[in-house]
């Protein structure tokens, strides 16, 4: 069998690439598989060129995709069952030119760099379109892309059509970000803010992680009145925010801090834990046989719960809690710098809505600076950056943050200003569109483009969402991005270049240099 290799993660062996086993803890075996689906996607995109697709092909094309972010599916069964369902439909087609899985991460370095940059870009997106996707939400033009974008991967490109292809993916992105949008707001409502409490009632209960709403909406209908109190973990905080969601009194509050301390904050507890989405950590034996996924989401042995006809019978997981049991008595957590206050909702309608409020405090001068302080968290040295960074701003700026890299300093209590908090939490990583549509109201307000506003994006990566949004934001011609904490190993020094002379991305150096650089 061949080596596996695997770069698509901020956090990947000797910051050049996975070959033996993942840093995410998938092994050898499942990485080479996941790379067999991915070759059987392009293949299947081959074989759908110029015909109608249907809704079950639609499926295992965000399905497969999303299967192989970082962190989501561990499971080379579950890989091997989408392989054989995608090559039953490539023939269904009339079959395609075969695609070697091998020849993704070979060839010229710039060309690698560039494909791979739009293949993981598909991936965040899939991710984005199949939660929309389970409410509902469709959307042709992003829906069609999927198949461009795998057949570019599969074909060969000059530099030139690659950076355009990579820019037009990142306008279609914003559009899925917004499907996604439409979809979460109009299901549970515009959220609004919302102090979510770090503390566990006694008794039973259910810790739940990822992205997925509708999963959340579903276990809180079957708790209700089972005496199961539910918490969310991770990206799930945010949830909190919707008033379709918060109005259920058993959603108690949020359990744990950054998805890559799991191991530890896990152990021993005597809950049950559903991971909806990305990022489930291979769990210790001792408290595996609580762990349930859902979705895509998959691990060896770890009881799955299904999709039947849209619908999930979240019943192992609930009689699991109700089996432990819980703790007896109230438990006190606290964030990673120690504080127990969490506040969430931020989202563009509330930011927008005290607009005026914000556009009076610019003007008088007593908010200097606005800072996006956001994008995904990991374990490597040199995220503490972001914590710093958030510290030593100063008093007249405006943290706004999104994504799991908060949970660095979503405890802290920066004060306020002019009534508003110093530190807002916009929501999931892809409410990046509600900080976008907030910069470009400012911008409209100020009468000067998004590059003039006093604004500055600080962002962190890990996984391929954070590589979407990066495309968006380059294809609404954000610049002087500040990125960290080290820079993708997926990019290669030329592409490097081209993204720092076209686009001004600049690689973090400390807090204090980089807060002198943006405001002098």
């Amino acid at each position: 069998m061949s080596t596996m290799f695997c770069f698509q993660c901020e956090q990947t062996a000797g910051g050049k690439g996975c070959t033996k086993a993942g840093v995410c803890g998938k092994s050898a075996d499942v990485a080479l598989q996941q790379d067999e689906l991915t070759a059987a996607l392009v293949e299947l995109a081959r074989a759908a060129q110029g015909k109608k697709s249907s809704p079950r092909v639609d499926e295992l094309v965000l399905q497969g995709l999303f299967a192989t972010v970082t962190n989501v599916n561990f499971d080379g069964a579950r890989i091997n069952e989408w392989i054989q369902k995608i090559r039953t439909e490539i023939i269904a087609f009339g079959g395609a030119a075969p695609f070697d899985a091998a020849a993704l991460w070979q060839g010229d370095p710039d060309t690698v760099s560039l494909r791979s940059t739009l293949l993981l870009g598909l991936r965040g997106m899939a991710a984005y379109a199949w939660h929309a996707y389970t409410l509902g939400k469709t959307d042709d033009e992003v829906t069609a892309w999927f198949y461009k974008g795998l057949n570019a991967v599969g074909a060969d490109h000059s530099a030139g059509e690659w950076l355009e292809l990579l820019l037009e993916f990142g306008r279609v992105n914003l559009k899925c970000m917004a499907l996604l949008d439409e979809a979460n707001t109009s299901a549970y409502g515009h959220p609004t803010p919302a102090e979510v409490p770090t503390n566990v009632a006694p008794g039973p209960f259910i810790v739940i992680s990822g992205h997925d709403l509708y999963d959340l909406k579903q276990l809180l209908e079957q708790t209700e009145g089972r005496g199961v109190n539910i918490y969310t973990h991770g990206e799930m905080l945010p949830a909190h925010a919707y008033p379709e969601l918060r109005k259920y009194a058993h959603l108690k509050g949020n359990f744990g801090t950054a998805w890559q301390n799991q191991q530890k904050e896990f152990d021993g507890v005597p809950a049950a834990f559903l991971f909806t989405t990305n990022c489930l950590m291979p769990p210790k034996a001792s408290y595996a046989d609580r762990v349930f996924t859902t979705a895509v989401v998959g691990y060896p042995e770890l009881q799955h719960i299904p999709d039947e006809d849209g619908r999930k019978d979240f019943s192992p997981v609930i009689e699991k809690a109700l089996e432990l049991g819980g703790w007896t008595e109230t438990r006190h957590f606290t964030g990673i710098n120690g504080g127990s206050r969490l506040l969430t909702g931020f989202a563009r309608q509330t930011v927008l809505g005290a607009a005026g409020q914000v556009i009076d405090a610019v003007k008088a001068g007593a908010i200097k600076h606005f800072f996006l302080v956001g994008g995904c968290d990991g374990a490597r040295p040199g995220r503490n950056y972001y914590t710093e960074f958030v510290q030593k701003a100063p008093q007249d700026t405006i943290i706004l943050t999104l994504a799991c890299g908060k949970y660095r300093f979503n405890d802290l209590d920066l004060g306020t200003i002019g009534g508003l908090p110093r530190l807002m939490d916009m929501g999931q990583c892809n409410d990046a569109y509600s900080a976008i549509q907030v910069a470009l109201a400012l911008a409209d307000a100020f009468q000067c483009g998004v590059n003039d506003l006093p604004l500055t994006l600080v962002l962190s990566w890990y996984e391929q969402k954070a590589v979407c949004i990066l495309l968006t934001l380059l294809a609404l011609g954000v610049k002087n991005i500040y990125l960290g904490p080290t820079l993708p190993a997926f990019i290669s020094s030329n592409v490097l270049n081209i993204l720092v002379e076209q686009f001004g991305i600049k690689p973090i150096s400390t807090p204090e240099a980089d807060l002198q650089a943006i405001l002098g």
